[in-house]
């Protein structure tokens, strides 16, 4: 176990060691037992989501509890549920998976799903008594109960543990009372079952509960939320008035609510980003079919490369979403499988293994739901007039796709989280920052090589390439902890600009990486389009990488420093042959319309 150990990179790390691409996890590789949920999955999506999307604008919640309690029948909500409480106790690929190709019909179930399989079910499993578990997970699992997640206060939404809500312990020592009000809670309107996060006494954190919901016991709710999008989940505000909860009902210990909330967020993240990734998916094939039947000019627009140009984006960003989101979700599914080996519960275990990658959750939470919306944005484009209308798909998928940068946390939070957990892993030990930083500090300080490196091999100047991506991250963030030490997270601008090379150098390894896999065991023929997209990826990183480095260092860095940080920056983000990004553009466009669809 002890090599596994050694092999299995952890969070954050690949910011500073090698991955070889024999080392991550593809869709390709998904088994066979995961093909057949994959197919199982989308089957349902198709017969139960997708023909009734316009009941689900219609704001039908009714409809949207429906759906949920068929998808509970086939057990697509017990995906992450230990058998022994009626789940099907699958690994966390397939929990991935399975959110991944239920989410694309519309954003109000894939809603109403995330938030009942995630944030209203989880918790409970991963931090709940066996006699708790025993009584509600069962009931979660088969849909025969909806969950729900009562964080957010009128005064508590990123600053989560800033809750007025509070728990007072009744004078038998047997229940607590708690007073107050939630905010934007998903599934409010069908649940039976709430997390809710509440204050005892003076206490510093938080602590949860389970309360179960009944309005004879002073619970009620206001009306359904008017949202630009999402429109048939339910979102209600939930008032507590003298709401009884047993004392067994409390999750976890006194105070522990902050750390469930952030834990439950980290696999939330990860799971939002596999949500937004068919819907990339299933919004460019709808984009590739219209171009090619829409004609103007006596030519369908799909043949014009201002269209060519959107269809490219739109794949190459889906596939980076997939090789990312697949690659974490195997090291998240591995570390549970190391610490179940060492003898951790299975709680343990997946507490923890989810806890280890919980940089990279947060930088695929920022990625795909940026990219989402961009897809959907080009879709709307793409269709002109029409895309603006609600008889296309576009408008909904436009609406739908705005609230993944707000929920589980914000992208600006997000963005600053994945910097800050990374430096507080550093001051750990657990990832070696310093000394590859202060290499690369003295390597500003050495003459640069003018030798010009043998690049005939698949990628290798791609390599060499992200290899120095990466010191510019350890340049910048490094000089950056230099000057402000415990004072960085102040400067929110710094962090932020930080963390979008951190995100860009995660996702275009990852997408180089499945690729380069899949090169080798087929051919570079075979993955043509595929090193195409791995290319242009790449390329649109450097680009970022050197917008936001330079942005950083002449907001912080003056006189010498400055100019050799600078030179440092065009040394490093320098292509000796550069790629025809045009021409890498058609080639992917191509591929997408002899397919009709998305094809990868």
């Amino acid at each position: 176990m002890a090599t596994e150990e050694k092999e299995l990179l952890r969070g954050g790390q690949f910011l500073v060691k090698e991955t070889n691409c024999e080392d991550v996890f593809t869709p390709e590789d998904f088994s066979e037992e995961q093909n057949m949920m994959k197919e199982a999955v989308t089957e349902f999506n198709d017969r139960e989501i997708i023909p009734h999307k316009a009941r689900f604008e219609a704001k039908d919640y009714a409809l949207t509890e429906e759906v949920m309690r068929k998808a509970g029948a086939l057990g697509f909500l017990g995906v992450a549920v230990p058998e022994a409480y009626g789940g099907m106790g699958m690994g966390f690929v397939s929990t991935v998976l399975t959110c991944d190709y239920i989410s694309s019909g519309t954003g109000s179930f894939s809603t109403a799903f995330g938030a009942h399989t995630g944030i209203g079910t989880m918790p409970i499993t991963l931090y709940g008594t066996e006699a708790q578990k025993q009584k509600y997970v069962p009931k979660l699992a088969s849909g025969e109960q909806f969950g729900a997640y009562c964080l957010t206060e009128p005064g508590a939404g990123s600053d989560a543990n800033s809750g007025k809500t509070i728990a007072t312990l009744s004078e038998d020592g047997k229940s607590y009372k708690i007073n107050g009000q939630k905010m934007w809670i998903s599934n409010a309107g069908f649940c039976s079952i709430m997390i809710v996060f509440a204050r005892i006494e003076d206490d510093k954190n938080i602590t949860g509960f389970i309360v179960e919901n009944d309005a004879a016991n002073g619970i009620s709710m206001g009306e359904e939320e008017h949202k630009l999008g999402i429109r048939a989940s339910s979102t209600r505000q939930v008032f507590f008035n003298d709401t009884v909860v047993p004392i067994e009902n409390m999750l976890a210990g006194r105070g522990e609510g902050f750390k469930i909330a952030m834990n439950a967020l980290n696999v939330g993240r990860i799971k939002l980003a596999a949500a937004c990734l068919d819907s990339q998916r299933r919004v460019l094939t709808y984009g590739v079919k219209y171009a090619m039947e829409r004609k103007q000019f006596k030519t369908p627009i799909a043949d014009f490369g201002a269209i060519k140009m959107k269809l490219a984006k739109m794949a190459t960003d889906a596939y980076a979403g997939e090789s990312a989101t697949y690659r974490a979700s195997k090291n998240i599914e591995d570390r549970i499988a190391l610490r179940q080996a060492a003898g951790n519960t299975h709680q343990e275990a997946e507490l923890k293994g989810v806890e280890e990658y919980a940089i990279e959750c947060s930088i695929l939470k920022v990625a795909v739901s940026e990219d989402v919306q961009n897809c959907a944005d080009e879709g709307i484009q793409i269709f002109g007039g029409m895309g603006f209308s609600e008889e296309t798909p576009m408008e909904s998928a436009w609406r739908d796709a705005r609230i993944a940068r707000i929920y589980e946390g914000t992208n600006e939070i997000n963005r600053m989280l994945a910097v800050g957990m990374l430096v507080k892993k550093a001051m750990k030990g657990h990832v070696d920052l310093l000394g590859p930083a202060t290499a690369v500090a003295n390597e500003l300080m050495g003459v640069p090589s003018f030798e010009t490196p043998d690049y005939s091999e698949l990628f290798s100047e791609e390599k060499a390439i992200l290899g120095r991506l990466k010191k510019v991250f350890l340049m910048v963030a490094g000089a950056a902890v230099q000057k402000y030490g415990t004072d960085l997270d102040k400067h929110q601008q710094l962090l932020i600009a930080s963390s979008d090379i951190l995100i860009e150098i995660y996702m275009a390894e990852s997408t180089l990486l499945r690729t380069e896999k899949n090169a080798k065991r087929t051919s570079e023929k075979a993955q043509a389009v595929q090193i195409a997209m791995s290319k242009l990826y790449l390329y649109n990183a450097v680009s970022l990488i050197e917008n936001k480095g330079k942005e950083s260092i002449i907001s912080f860095a003056e006189g010498d420093e400055q100019r050799m940080m600078l030179m440092g920056l065009k040394r490093f983000t320098k292509y000796t042959n550069f790629p025809d990004i045009v021409d890498l553009r058609n080639e992917i466009a191509e591929k997408v319309k002899a397919e009709g669809k998305y094809c990868f």
